[in-house]
């Protein structure tokens, strides 16, 4: 009886090979949209000229979104957003 030893390790290397590229490519996909997550949602707390130094202790700059005039950051409250 004569065994094909071989067909197993060629099916495995193919369904591995697929499998990688599936992977690669669905992570790629989920990296494009994911860069793009704060395109949209801009800055959800107060945008001041220059920093956030005149909004008194609590505040941080949010570095990952931009407001719509140049030289304002994004001002973040650390215990919420206060009004």
């Amino acid at each position: 009886m004569r065994k094909k030893a071989q067909g197993l390790s060629m099916n495995v290397i193919i369904i591995a090979a697929i499998s990688l590229l599936v992977l690669v490519i669905i992570s790629v996909l989920v990296l494009r949209t994911g860069a793009r997550v704060n395109d949209g949602t801009g800055c959800q707390g107060d945008c001041e000229p220059g920093d956030c130094g005149g909004l008194g202790s609590g505040w941080i700059q949010d570095r990952t979104v931009s407001c719509a005039n140049d030289g304002d950051v994004c001002c973040i409250s650390i215990g919420g957003r206060e009004d």
